[in-house]
């Protein structure tokens, strides 16, 4: 069986449900989770700079980074396993500001999404995980920052009860100290929106998608 890639936006602009291309027989399966071509045929340019991987407990929660500057994009899956990943619009003057997605991503399906610079992103693991990150900016710890998982404006449902309660939580320290999103305001202002316009032929017509993709140089939050 032959699956092809298929591309959703969802309500949060620039933040995509993507199917990547998989092929199954009897030997197992073939997938390939992303192309520069394929993605520019959709509409969505995206450059690699750095691929990482993550391997986590069931009950580990990472939630909810971003960086300050040198925005990440991010193309994530769930390589094994099972996890609960979330996205937060961070972006002023955006019309989904401090809203909230959630998306199950599980090994066996070969999901992913496709996260655009200027939001916060986190996820709980509900099976023992391996999570890969396809990332359009280098990670860059002094600019890595985060609000809390918790926070009471954002109000993120988490599944808790797939993990048997709130006490089998896993948390690094540096997810214990973030930030609540009233400091996030106080100190940045929300993220100015920073997006390019790609056309391109598709199907015989011309198709704009806007991306979020970060700058080069570092810039001010307002």
């Amino acid at each position: 069986m032959i699956q092809k890639f298929e591309f959703t936006e969802t309500k949060i602009k620039g933040l995509f449900q993507i199917t990547p291309f998989n092929e199954d027989d009897v030997r197992g399966c073939f997938t390939k989770d992303y192309s520069k071509e394929v993605f520019e045929a959709n509409g969505i340019a995206y450059e690699l700079k750095e691929v990482f991987y993550t391997t986590s407990y069931k009950g580990v929660i990472r939630a909810l980074h971003f960086q300050r500057i040198k925005q990440q994009p991010k193309l994530v899956r769930c390589i094994h396993g099972h996890v609960y990943d979330v996205v937060v619009d961070l972006r002023k003057g955006s019309p989904t500001f401090k809203d909230w997605l959630g998306f199950d991503l599980i090994g066996a399906k070969h999901n992913e999404i496709l996260v655009p610079a200027d939001c916060a992103y986190g996820h709980l693991v509900l099976e023992d995980s391996i999570m890969s990150y396809k990332c359009a900016e280098k990670f860059y710890g002094e600019y890595d920052d985060g609000i809390m998982r918790n926070d009471s404006d954002i109000n993120v449902k988490w599944p808790l009860e797939k993990i048997g309660g709130i006490e089998n939580l896993i948390l690094a320290d540096k997810d214990k100290n973030l930030q609540i999103f009233k400091e996030f305001m106080d100190k940045y202002g929300a993220f100015n929106m920073n997006e390019y316009t790609t056309q391109m032929n598709w199907g015989g017509g011309e198709l704009t998608r806007i991306f979020m993709q970060p700058t080069c140089s570092e810039r001010k939050v307002a």
